[in-house]
């Protein structure tokens, strides 16, 4: 039996059972349905794609996985090469995982042993945002701040180690001005916080985290698994204000599947490269740079750059302020459109009650969850495709 995720097994519907999925549909034996959330927003090229699937499967002929212990092979050779290309600055140097969770465990074991490799005992802090939320793993959960996910760590108490803070600058200079000291590095989810209620913020709150991670010798940590690869209009945050540590899934394969990297740059790579075995990075995943999804990947990449998602994203973007100017409901809080993201907070979690069935109805595939509806819709979406998503969320409320 499968145990189903973020849900109550006992209560919860019966999940559509997908037997097809091509473009921006997803079939079930009776529907054709639009998945306005890229299969938890990593799906940008939509399904099936026959370049994504030729790469799979030329790489598959040849092996499907070998260990990086002691090993290597040419996908993830080409992949870190392409990445040290491909991202801004200095960040160069490539660790691989297999979830966007565990690169971020990754980053802070880095971060940690990276004051610990220069003596800095004292920095054992993480500085992280207020509705934060970086995966489900245990260190991940302690940084993130959301008890709809994390409730279970109310067993171990408030952490000596982690300081929340909301996304406004003076709160951000009373955080340095107590703690920098104890610091390794601060964590944040940049612009767009997603699972947290896809919270938006300005980039003048990144530019000063920024200045004072220098000032005071603390590691800025990117978690881009969400935001990365044009999500927020831009292609990284990371283009506007370099961390020193960037975390990228979800989209790094288009969705095919789970990997991730924790990409660091020259400052922290040089803190453990030394004869000194104790500096060296101890953390492993079998399945790190696993060749099939190193090739898939690559070839994600090139889809990417050559297609100009850029410009696919500002039209879905322009589309979708178009579609909801004006729209208006006394039910809803709040509309927050950034880049190929639009999330419309109700004032009430019932309000939403019903709606997943609504679009169904509708060929439509959504997930809202607690007071929040929102689309992540896959870039080569079509204009008419999009306006559909738009029009159910609009008419949800105006059937009412």
């Amino acid at each position: 039996m499968i145990w189903y995720p973020y849900t109550q097994m006992k209560t919860m519907e019966m999940p559509y059972k997908i037997v097809n999925a091509e473009g921006v549909y997803l079939y079930t034996e009776e529907k054709k349905l639009i998945d306005s959330i890229s299969s938890w927003w990593s799906v940008i090229h939509g399904y099936g794609h026959p370049e994504l699937n030729e790469a799979l499967i030329s790489q598959a002929n040849r092996f499907s996985h070998v260990m990086l212990g002691g090993l290597n092979h040419e996908p993830a050779e080409r992949l870190s090469k392409k990445l040290e290309e491909f991202l801004p600055g200095d960040l160069n140097y490539t660790f691989f995982s297999d979830s966007g969770s565990v690169a971020v465990e990754v980053a802070l074991k880095m971060a940690l042993q990276y004051a610990m490799n220069r003596g800095e005992s004292k920095r054992t802090m993480i500085l992280a945002l207020e509705h934060a939320y970086h995966g489900d793993t245990f260190k991940a959960m302690e940084a993130g701040d959301d008890e709809d996910y994390h409730f279970v760590l109310k067993a171990y108490g408030p952490s000596p180690h982690v300081v929340h803070i909301p996304t406004e600058i003076d709160a951000l200079e009373d955080a340095f001005a107590r703690y920098h000291d104890r610091l390794n590095c601060m964590l944040a989810e940049p612009l767009l916080q997603g699972a947290g209620g896809m919270r938006m913020y300005d980039i003048s709150f990144l530019e000063r985290a920024r200045e004072l991670c220098d000032q005071y010798g603390v590691l800025l940590i990117f978690d881009e698994v969400a935001t990365g690869f044009g999500r927020t209009g831009h292609r990284f945050v990371a283009d506007l204000v370099q961390p020193d540590i960037l975390v990228l899934g979800k989209a790094l394969t288009g969705g095919y599947l789970g990997h991730a990297v924790t990409v660091a740059n020259q400052k922290v790579f040089d803190a453990f490269y030394s004869d000194d075995p104790s500096h060296a990075l101890m953390h492993g995943p079998t399945f790190m740079g696993n060749p099939l999804a190193c090739s898939v990947a690559l070839r994600s990449i090139s889809i990417f750059e050559r297609e100009n998602y850029i410009e696919k994203i500002r039209k879905i973007e322009e589309i979708t302020r178009r579609e909801l100017a004006g729209f208006f409901d006394p039910r809803i809080e709040e509309i927050r459109i950034m880049g190929a993201c639009v999330c419309v907070e109700v004032k009430e979690e019932k309000i939403l009650a019903g709606y997943q069935r609504f679009a169904y109805e509708r060929g439509v595939f959504a997930r809202p969850f607690l007071r929040y509806l929102y689309a992540m819709v896959p870039y080569i979406i079509s204009e008419e495709e999009l306006i559909r998503v738009l029009d159910t969320m609009k008419a949800w409320f105006r059937k009412k």
